[in-house]
């Protein structure tokens, strides 16, 4: 028997997603692959909030991050970090050879608008990068706000990094004026790794074409992409299993409702907070915890190596400190298709492991 994922990913899949994926493969250039790429684009479109261009993509969402400031920086990059995972963005950004300026608050503090409005008043950037939900400290970052603050830079594209957080919580693509949004979908989409989608507003897509072609590359060049795209096809081979999961994972979660799903994270995202507050303290700056997985501190002086090794005996997979954090913080996961029972059925088992240690 495999452990149960309680982990910020890959996360459980139930097995009607995984039998999905198993359904025998069409050709990627058939009317009936354009039909399923279709459908899943307007379904990703209507979750996102927004009527702009959604691209599907066999990669990793780090892929994305790559191509993000590839395609829309052809001056100067704002990298905002706040942990493990935006920091990353920030040491892609220097490997690409972009010019940058890296914004850095302590790990475990939220990326305000505030400090966005003080970096982009300089007038020297053209692009910002955030993370929506940083996976490794738990902290949430106030997506529309930052996106208001960017909006008053007309020529300052906003990249948003959202791989924990999109489908946890709700992403308003157009009105909070984003201008480029990923994830990949072991995540809150509940799906297997190895797949990621992306919206790209106007503004981005013309930065991209001013681009050259030198800089962006073949693989994951936006207007390459884009074009491929309005036809409902992709310009290299997609993975087709991810693609008729998502399609299942669509129609699950319009018989869910959207606003369903967010309220079953923050119930959930609730519990796991008052489960852990008190007993080992939230690594998360007050205000700002995140939706889809919560980040402990180590209050009461556990052995956190061996709770989580503890925990994968009884058949539950959760996670330790990220990177910095090894050793001083544990994370568990509610996101994607886990439900309220799930929750209450991993702190229980926790409570009896914690007894044992």
């Amino acid at each position: 028997m495999k452990p149960k994922l309680f982990i910020p990913g890959p996360t459980h899949v139930d097995q009607e997603i995984l039998d999905a994926m198993a359904q025998y493969p069409i050709g990627h250039r058939t009317a009936d692959y354009r039909e399923l790429q279709s459908k899943v684009v307007t379904g990703v479109q209507e979750l996102l909030y927004t009527n702009q261009s959604v691209l599907v993509s066999t990669s990793s969402a780090t892929g994305l991050m790559e191509a993000g400031v590839r395609n829309l920086s052809n001056q100067k990059v704002a990298n905002f970090v706040c942990g493990a995972f935006s920091q990353r963005q920030a040491d892609i950004t220097r490997i690409c050879g972009l010019d940058q300026d890296i914004f850095k608050v302590e790990w475990g503090q939220a990326t305000t608008a505030e400090q966005v409005e003080a970096a982009l008043s300089s007038g020297d950037y053209d692009l910002v990068t955030v993370v929506f939900n940083e996976t490794s400290t738990g902290v949430m970052n106030p997506l529309a706000e930052i996106g208001e603050v960017v909006k008053q830079y007309p020529n300052t594209l906003l990249m948003v990094d959202a791989v924990s957080g999109m489908l946890g919580a709700p992403i308003k693509v157009d009105e909070w004026g984003i201008d480029m949004v990923f994830a990949s979908v072991q995540k809150a989409w509940g799906i297997p790794p190895g797949f990621a989608l992306m919206s790209l507003s106007d503004q981005a897509l013309e930065r991209s074409a001013s681009i050259p072609e030198s800089q962006k590359g073949f693989y994951f060049d936006f207007v390459r992409m884009h074009k491929a795209g309005e036809k409902s096809q992709t310009t290299v081979t997609p993975s087709i299993p991810h693609l008729y999961a998502l399609a299942a994972q669509l129609d699950r979660i319009k018989a869910e409702g959207l606003d369903n799903r967010f309220a079953r994270h923050k119930a959930m995202a609730t519990r796991v907070r008052d489960w852990g507050n008190d007993r080992f303290g939230l690594f998360a700056q007050p205000g700002y915890e995140s939706a889809t997985l919560t980040c402990f501190q180590n209050a009461a002086q556990l052995d956190l190596i061996a709770l989580v090794e503890k925990m994968k005996t009884r058949d539950y997979l959760i996670s330790g400190g990220y990177g910095d954090l090894k050793g001083q913080t544990f994370r568990l996961a509610h996101m994607g298709d886990l439900q309220m029972d799930d929750i209450e059925d991993v702190l229980n088992v926790m409570d009896e492991v914690i007894e044992e240690l």
